[in-house]
């Protein structure tokens, strides 16, 4: 699956516009997540576990997108674009989305 933030790929043609491809996760914080993230607040710098937590979120939510543009049939889905909102206190929600296409050369 062929993936793009543009409105075309290079050197194709887009012979079809399947619709709207989407996916996305929502992810909570956890206790012992939120105790490590307290303790690096007091000395600075990153925030490792929620860094790799969003990480994981945003790749769960692409996975997730390009299923949805498989079962849709496309071959690509362009003008990928990325979200976050928050669901609740603790909880976030990651959706990545665009436009599935079928794609000839």
């Amino acid at each position: 699956m062929i993936l793009s933030t543009c409105e075309y790929i290079p050197n194709k043609k887009i012979s079809e516009n399947l619709g709207i491809a989407r996916g996305s996760t929502v992810r909570a914080r956890n206790a012992l997540r939120d105790l490590m993230a307290g303790l690096k607040s007091v000395v600075g710098g990153e925030i490792e576990e929620y860094t790799k937590l969003q990480a994981y979120a945003r790749e769960q939510a692409v996975e997730r997108m390009v299923e949805d543009a498989k079962n849709l049939g496309a071959d690509a889905v362009i003008n990928v674009r990325m979200t976050t909102s928050v669901v609740m206190q603790g909880a976030c929600e990651i959706l990545a989305y665009g436009t599935a296409v079928k794609i000839s050369d």
